[in-house]
């Protein structure tokens, strides 16, 4: 048995068992990434999908997925692959694909507009080392590396991925620790934690995913901005108003299909609150 240290859970990993994310396994009496390589999903998309609206705008990007998360939110829209019963079936289809054949993918369709990897679908820092030896490889190529996550990981995951990644979009999904605790399974402080540090090593985009009768309210929407508008640089230096958020429409799936898709109203006022602290703030799926 081992404990993991990717995020706040510390799971006690038995040989041969998984932990909670279902997606890192104990092998030797250490804790390894049981779907290092293993990817389920490949596309190239435009870099406004993933969504970066501010990180080379009009380009490509290569994007990769595997399986696993450490959240369970009940609204996933990519349950296929992150936690379902049905994501750890798929997962035994997933194709191996080495770090050096994914940076030489990315390579290849540069012609077609591509400028990186961008790790999406599922969560990929329950698998960051493989993040971490493609980010090298795509580094040396002067290709870009980012991230698709929700920033539920320790601190000392995103300094060793520092030097390797140039971007990420990070889920802010709400601003209360109840929302986090009992309907995502996960822990709010972890992810401001990370956000705090994240500013401070790449670019980075916010998302806020409005769920109708969970993290609408008007007062949330201004702490969470008031927040974001005070994050500092090394230095101690405001740059939290230039930070992008995308405030985005909710869509009943999954497990959350007991209530009906945001009000396009709600989110564009809830955007307008935004806007009174940040200078970039976009809607989505609306």
């Amino acid at each position: 048995m081992a404990v993991c240290g990717v995020c706040f859970r510390h799971c006690d990993i038995p040989a041969g068992g998984v932990g909670f994310c279902g997606a890192r396994t104990c092998r030797d009496g250490e804790v390894t990434a049981l779907n290092y390589g293993l990817l389920t999903s490949l596309a190239l998309d435009p870099i406004e999908k993933k969504p970066l609206y501010r990180f080379y705008p009009g380009s490509r990007i290569l994007s990769a997925g595997s399986f696993g998360c450490n959240l369970r939110c009940p609204f996933c829209q990519n349950y296929q692959i992150s936690w379902s019963e049905e994501a750890f079936r798929f997962a035994e289809r997933a194709e191996y694909v080495s770090p050096e054949q994914l940076a030489a993918t990315a390579d290849y369709y540069r012609k077609r507009g591509n400028i990186g990897v961008a790790f999406t679908y599922n969560e990929p820092l329950i698998g960051y080392e493989y993040v971490r030896d493609t980010g090298k490889l795509l580094r040396g190529r002067g290709l870009k590396t980012v991230l698709v996550t929700n920033g539920m990981t320790e601190r000392a995951v995103l300094e060793e991925l520092a030097p390797y990644v140039d971007a990420m979009n990070i889920d802010l999904k709400g601003f209360t620790e109840r929302y986090y605790r009992d309907v995502l399974k996960g822990d709010l402080e972890q992810v401001k934690s990370f956000i705090a540090r994240a500013v401070q090593v790449c670019y980075v985009e916010l998302t806020t995913l409005i769920v109708p009768g969970e993290n609408d309210r008007e007062e949330e929407m201004r702490e969470l901005v008031a927040w974001v508008a005070g994050l500092t640089d090394p230095e101690g230096r405001k740059i939290g108003t230039d930070i992008p958020l995308h405030v985005t429409r909710f869509f009943p799936r999954f497990h959350m299909t007991d209530r009906p898709a945001t009000e396009v109203r709600t989110v564009r006022h809830l955007a307008a609150v935004a806007r009174e602290k940040l200078n970039y703030v976009y809607t989505g799926n609306c």
